[in-house]
């Protein structure tokens, strides 16, 4: 049988060490890392600064003509903020799927090109998923790639949006004016885009008709001309482009459909002036026609007398 040791000759445990546990991570906002602590006294003390996240989805209809394409995308060339997808095919149902793109794409707009038979161009403009939504018929359509202007601003910086006095006159042209300016304003501190304007975007109201240009704004840099801060007298506006106009049709209540909140009464579809174009060359034949026929008329109520050289040659 062993002996048993004695109460000295136990060996002492040696004490647990405790896990080490690496510090909880801050957590990261949009102004930088927070500790636990200060996001408390955060939510207690200081309101939620606002930022603007509009992202617009640029897409188009298939069988789109040449020169709408590079319209669309001399349009996505002018709006850093916006996301190009695949093309859509026009049909009814374009509205389920253009609103399920635009959700995929976490976009909160819409712009989307619908071209109808190779020469009839529409925009959708809309705000997903609970609209509103316009239609446009988009008229005197010039590209860069046509106008070759002298006008050159640097690719991603914000533009300047200027609006007519005209839009504040109707309800209509106010929606219309938040509508464009939420969609071509590009967003403050966004990844793609630059942090000072150098160009503006004009819109103006000229026979009830949205004219869009976009001008470079031009300034001196020579040391001998060098404006002072906030001279406007040397600025010079320059032209780049694109132009187009457009037509407002309809206004929605929803997203690409929904209950009519506007209806131009003065729009007359390209269809039914081309229909009008086509009756007034027919016309022409049914002048012809009817010429003919009062001529005949004409000639059968005055007959001429008979002559006494009329039967001279009956009897050979």
């Amino acid at each position: 049988m062993a002996k048993k040791r004695k109460h000295s000759e136990t060996v002492v445990a040696a004490p647990q060490k405790k896990e080490e546990v690496a510090p909880e991570r801050p957590k990261r906002t949009l102004l930088g890392w927070k500790d636990k602590e200060e996001d408390k006294d955060d939510e207690v003390h200081q309101p939620t600064n606002f930022r603007n996240k509009e992202k617009v989805l640029v897409t188009c209809s298939r069988r789109i003509a040449y020169r709408y394409r590079h319209l669309m995308l001399n349009v996505v060339s002018l709006l850093p903020h916006c996301k190009k997808d695949n093309k859509v095919e026009s049909q009814s149902s374009k509205g389920v799927a253009l609103s399920e793109m635009v959700e995929l794409k976490s976009c909160s707009s819409c712009l989307f090109f619908e071209c109808r038979k190779h020469k009839d161009l529409y925009l959708w403009m809309a705000k997903c998923p609970s609209g509103p939504s316009v239609k446009f018929l988009v008229n005197a359509v010039h590209t860069m790639e046509e106008l070759k202007l002298t006008g050159n601003h640097l690719k991603g910086s914000r533009p300047l949006l200027t609006f007519s006095a005209n839009f504040d006159k109707d309800a209509h042209w106010k929606l219309l004016k938040e509508m464009i300016t939420q969609i071509f304003g590009v967003p403050k501190e966004h990844r793609k885009s630059k942090p000072y304007h150098d160009h503006v975007f004009v819109f103006s109201i000229v026979d009830d008709h949205i004219w869009f240009r976009n001008y470079q704004i031009s300034v001196p840099h020579n040391e001998s001309d060098k404006m002072a801060r906030g001279g406007l007298d040397k600025m010079t506006l320059v032209e780049v482009g694109p132009r187009f106009c457009l037509n407002p049709i309809k206004i929605f209540g929803g997203s690409f459909g929904g209950p009519t909140l506007y209806e131009n009464p003065f729009y007359i579809s390209p269809n039914q002036i081309r229909a009008l174009e086509k009756r007034k060359t027919a016309g022409k034949y049914a002048k012809k026609v009817k010429a003919k026929t009062r001529r005949k008329v004409h000639e059968l109520s005055n007959q001429l007398e008979a002559g006494e050289f009329s039967e001279m040659w009956k009897d050979q």
